[in-house]
């Protein structure tokens, strides 16, 4: 996972180097701020609306859209596995020829970007669609064995509305495959943020420490440590990091002096603001201060992120300003309000869990008991 702030300008080392061993002119300071505050507000965009979709995904009754719950043993783990995954991407680059492995990566994240994207622009697209619009109902059935011991694997439910979107978001696929330009990429990786946000649940306040926590050594290590995390970042070719050009003024849609930013920077603290969000609509007060205190903390360390980076030049592991920053902030507010204990006992079960899902029934026929009980009295 790339989780690395680059700062390409001035043509330092750490930049994506130009290919004919010339050096780039440096970039101009509005040309610097374009690109940086296009990151930010990239950013902010699907962890926002990605923390309110969620709140719709956790109540839903789909199961092609049920969110897929984060406990505290997957946070722990999740930064040895991440590791692993990076060192071995390093290591791939240095044996094989980086060519054949960027197409083939890239036919991977053409489908699923394909799909992240069609799933992003569904709700929006449904409002430009005529009343009279013939949209018929379809179902993606994948079941394993027979009878009793029938088990479903895939089941997925669709319209003709979604086929359009998915029409649509071909285009773009099809544009990316082609072309790699940086627009398709910034659109396949902000729908990859946001459906992370939306369906990445974390089961509690502190399953969501302990992620951020470890994630937060990861980062640290393998953008100070070595220079792993930065050189898989710029031999990646895949949407697994928003960019924008320092040099979009001089040379316009074709400028190529890019600053990026990795989707970990995002999901990862997004889907711990979208939990306060969630928390803050349990506790019914209507103030959401949670998820407005984090969002802000959020800017706060992304911003502080790009700040330390002009000045020292050197790319920044971001989750070193942003994990403290979305940690710290909601829990200075709790305790000033007297809910630090309400906020870690917050609990979400996951409903693809049979255990939960069996409790859930349990409750259903208690209160269906009782019902019949009242009657009968």
């Amino acid at each position: 996972m790339d989780s690395a702030l680059t700062d390409p300008h001035n043509g330092s080392a750490e930049g994506a180097g130009p290919t004919n061993g010339t050096t780039r002119p440096p970039s101009t300071p509005e040309g610097i701020a374009l690109a940086y505050g296009s990151l930010l507000l990239m950013a902010l965009l699907p962890i926002f609306f990605g923390a309110l979709r969620s709140v719709r995904c956790a109540r839903g009754k789909n199961a092609s859209d049920m969110p897929e719950t984060i406990t505290s043993r997957d946070a722990a783990r999740f930064p040895i596995i991440a590791s692993c995954t990076l060192l071995g991407l390093y290591l791939f680059f240095k044996i094989f020829s980086q060519e054949y492995i960027n197409l083939l990566l890239s036919m991977y994240f053409f489908v699923l970007g394909i799909l992240a994207l069609s799933h992003t622009i569904s709700p929006f697209m449904n409002r430009f669609f005529p009343a009279n619009f013939p949209n018929r109902q379809y179902q993606l059935l994948f079941t394993q064995g027979s009878g009793e011991n029938k088990e479903e694997i895939i089941n997925y439910e669709f319209d003709t509305k979604d086929l359009v979107c998915l029409g649509l978001s071909s285009i773009v696929g099809v544009w990316y495959l082609l072309r790699k330009h940086w627009i398709a990429n910034n659109l396949f990786g902000l729908a990859f943020s946001l459906n992370g946000v939306e369906l990445l649940h974390l089961n509690n306040v502190s399953t969501g420490c302990i992620l951020l926590g470890g994630l937060f050594i990861y980062d640290v290590f393998w953008v100070f440590g070595t220079n792993v995390m930065v050189t898989v970042a710029k031999s990646f070719e895949a949407p697994i990091k928003l960019v924008f050009p320092q040099d979009l003024l001089e040379k316009g849609l074709e400028a190529d002096n890019f600053a990026m930013l990795g989707l970990g920077d995002i999901v990862i603290p997004g889907i711990f603001i979208a939990l306060l969000l969630r928390f803050d609509i349990s506790l019914k007060k209507n103030t959401h201060t949670y998820f407005y205190t984090s969002f802000a903390a959020y800017i706060f360390g992304l911003g502080l992120t790009i700040f330390i980076m002009h000045i020292f030049k050197h790319a920044q592991p971001a989750l070193l300003y942003l994990v403290p920053a979305c940690i710290g902030f909601p829990i200075l507010v709790a305790l000033a309000k007297g809910e630090v204990t309400e906020m870690f006992s917050y609990e979400e079960s996951n409903p693809k869990d049979p255990a939960a899902v069996t409790e859930s029934k349990e409750g259903t026929e208690a209160s269906a008991s009782k019902g019949l009980e009242k009657k009968e009295k």
